[in-house]
This record gives C-alpha cells, structure tokens and sequence, in this order.
C-alpha cells in the first residue's frame, strides 16, 4: 500500500521540480529505509524501514516512466521502458543469492550503495527532459539538452535539435492557447475532461483491473503455496526459484520484442497463450485433485508457460504504454494515478485470491483467470491502439478521433505505416 503513496507525492511533485529532481529525491527514503533496516533493534525499526524503501519506489518509478517516454526514440522507447520489471526481476533474484551467503544486516549496508552509481550517471549523461524543460519556460536549456541526447544521430548536423525544439514549443504553445486560464485544479481537470484525458485513464484502468485478475501476479507473488495447490511431485520452492528466473530470462526477451513487434499484437498473444496453459493447468489440476491421475509435471510446465507469456506482454506492455498515451501537461499526475489504481488492483487480488481459491476450488481459480485473460484478448482488439513507433502527438490525435481501434482496412494501412512501408519498397 505504501507504493500508491509514494506514486501521489511523484505526481504532485514531478511537474513542479522536474523528472530527474524527483528520482533524486526518492533516494533520501531509499537510503533511510535501508538504514533503519540496517540498525534495527526490532520489529518497529523493521516496519519503518520497509515503509520508507517501499514508498520510495513509488516516488521513483513515475517519473522514470515519464522521462524514458519523453527522450527516447519512438522505437526505442517499449523496449527501455520494460527494462524496469526486468532489472526489478533480476534484484529480486540477486537478493535472494546473496541471502544465501551474506548476513542479513551486510545486504542492507550493500543496498544502500546501490543508489550512489546511479546518481552518478544521471549527473554525467542523463540531461533533463526537454519536454519538461520547454513546458517551465527554459528554452535554452531544452535545447542543450536536446543536443547531448541526439549527439549521435546521424542528422545532427542538419539541425534537428532545432527543429525538435521548434515542434515541441508548437506543441507547448498550442496546448497553452487552447486552455482556460484558471487555478491549478480546475486547469488539471480541464484536461481530464477531454478525450484526450479521460479515454486513456478508462481504457488502461480496464486493463490494469483485468491485469490484476488474470492471475499472473497471485502466482508471481504466492509461487510456493499455488505449486503446492495445483498438485505437482516437485518442491513448491523449487519451483519458485525456477519461476524467478524464468521472469529475469523473459524480462530481458520483452525488450527485444518490443523493439521489433507492435503492442497490440504482442499483447493479444501474450493473453491468448495465458487464457489456454492456465485453462490446461486447471483441467490437469482438476484430474489430480478428484484422483483420476497422481502428481505428476503437467500443472508445473503449463505455470511455466503462463508466467512466460504473462511477463512478455500482460506484465509489461500496460506500464510501456501508460506514459505513451498522455499529453505532456497530464503526463505525471496520469501516471501517478495509474500507478495508484495497479496498485490498488494487485492488493485487491492478492486478498481474494485465499477467498476465490476456497470457494471456486483451485482449478476453478484457474479457469477464472483463463476467463479474464481470454476476455482481454477481445478488449484489447476491440479498443487498444498502437503506439510502436508512434509519436507522442499522434496518440493525442487518436484518442480526439477514436474511441475503439479502427477496423477499417485502409485505416490500419496508415496506422501501422503499411504505407510508408510499400513506398519505401
């Protein structure tokens, strides 16, 4: 509950002092947390320390949202995005290594250490965003700043930090001219009152919400217990640790996907494949528990799949897309509170999952989680758009003209850049 907080200061605070300001501040509870943890005499020192370092990814995984969205390249910009689960993936992974052989209280003194190169390399290579920096009046550092991150793009000599600068101040200035001048709420919800506010906030709120619901966080979060349920001759810890680096391995395969292959697709086979191993786990799970088979590995490699599957799109590609969809003037706060109402979801569903497993049975369970992720293969077609190598402003002329994803043939030829793609030819 504490990373919804930390993602309700980021979103007060990351429009007003910056991206990287706000990431740096979220080092003072990293660094205080873990220190508390480090010295700690007993259970309250303890509960102060996970509550700080909690809130603290909260407060930094925002506005590193935000940023990544703002400098990188339209087809970079997935891929660098989804780097965040996977690093996430592999500490939790080293952690649980370096629990093996190091003493508890020396981890917290290493993990302290870790936010130090960091800071480090933001100072040296990581400029403000210029998005940021033209929206707060300072134009002659958008420009610096644009310079360092296109330095090496082979039309830098022709002037293309200028001419960056000039679409972004277009845009600032288009965006300034057509909002009422009003107090600082009323202008935040004004924006939120346009279809450019509120059909992005609906439609990955609905997919967060059939996130959460699909199960692939329950068994992430609860691996022992669900491999002892479902009935399998291996060690449920085992199994959790094969899960952990099935998620490090697949994290870091979702980056190269999504370089190469549009969200839409790459989301609908990510849920179609969950929706059939988890319906095939349940139905194995179902043999196993009525007696008809004994334990067997069925439950476990169809689990395996479905996390597989899960971590490539249902895991990713909804935090990828989050800061893809806004304007800039709703970009923090819109991610802020999409990063709330996750959170919130995954609580929920990690609560009722003790409730659904007693009363639907474990194999009904699963075949509830094969209901909703089929049902997100059919929501996503219907009303998610594409953003691969789309331009920011194009998302916002989108969402102005559509509410579900053009079906039209002609449409997706444009849409997709099947166009440009034949000329090209």
């Amino acid at each position: 509950l504490m990373l919804p907080a930390g993602s309700v200061v980021a979103g007060c605070i990351i429009d007003k002092i910056g991206r990287l300001n706000t990431i740096r501040v979220a080092t003072l509870p990293y660094v205080t947390g873990w220190f508390c943890i480090a010295v700690a005499t007993g259970v309250p020192f303890l509960v102060v320390g996970r509550i700080l370092t909690i809130f603290s990814m909260g407060l930094a995984s925002i506005p590193a949202v935000v940023y990544i969205t703002e400098v990188a390249k339209p087809d970079h910009r997935g891929a660098l995005i989804c780097t965040s689960p996977f690093l996430a993936s592999l500490g939790i992974l080293v952690m649980y290594a370096k629990a093996a052989f190091i003493y508890w209280r020396t981890i917290c003194w290493i993990s302290i250490s870790y936010c130090v190169l960091p800071l480090l390399l933001m100072y040296w290579w990581s400029p403000e965003s210029p998005v940021w920096l033209v929206s707060q009046g300072k134009t002659e550092l958008a420009l610096k700043s644009l310079k360092f991150l296109q330095r090496s793009d082979s039309k830098f000599q022709g002037g293309i930090a200028e001419q960056r600068l000039s679409t972004l101040l277009e845009e600032h200035n288009k965006a300034t001219q057509s909002d009422v001048r009003r107090s600082t709420f009323g202008h935040l919800l004004s924006h939120f009152t346009k279809p450019t506010g509120y059909k992005p906030v609906l439609l990955l709120t609905v997919i967060f919400t059939l996130q959460g619901l699909s199960g692939i966080y329950i068994v992430l979060y609860c691996t022992a217990t669900f491999f002892k349920n479902i009935g399998t001759p291996i060690n449920p810890y085992i199994c959790t640790v094969g899960v952990g680096v099935v998620k490090v391995l697949l994290g870091l395969v979702t980056i190269i996907l999504l370089r190469k292959f549009g969200r839409r697709p790459l989301f609908m086979l990510s849920c179609a494949t969950m929706a059939l191993s988890i319906f095939t786990c349940g139905y194995y799970t179902k043999q196993i528990a009525e007696g008809h088979v004994e334990k067997y590995w069925n439950p476990m490699m169809c689990i395996l799949v479905y996390t597989s599957a899960g971590v490539v799109g249902f895991m990713s590609i909804p935090y990828s897309m989050s800061a893809e969809l806004f304007p800039v003037e709703l970009r923090g706060l819109a991610q802020s509170l999409l990063a709330i109402i996750a959170n919130l979801v995954l609580f929920v569903a990690l609560k009722i999952y003790p409730f659904l497993s007693e009363f639907l049975g474990e194999y009904g369970v699963q075949w509830f989680f094969a209901a909703v992720s089929f049902g997100s293969v059919i929501f996503i077609y219907i009303f998610l758009p594409e953003t691969h190598r789309k331009e920011l402003p194009e998302m916002q002329e989108y969402f102005t003209n559509n509410t579900a994803f053009p079906m039209e043939y002609d449409t997706l030829r444009k849409f997709y850049g099947i166009e440009e793609a034949v000329t090209a030819l």
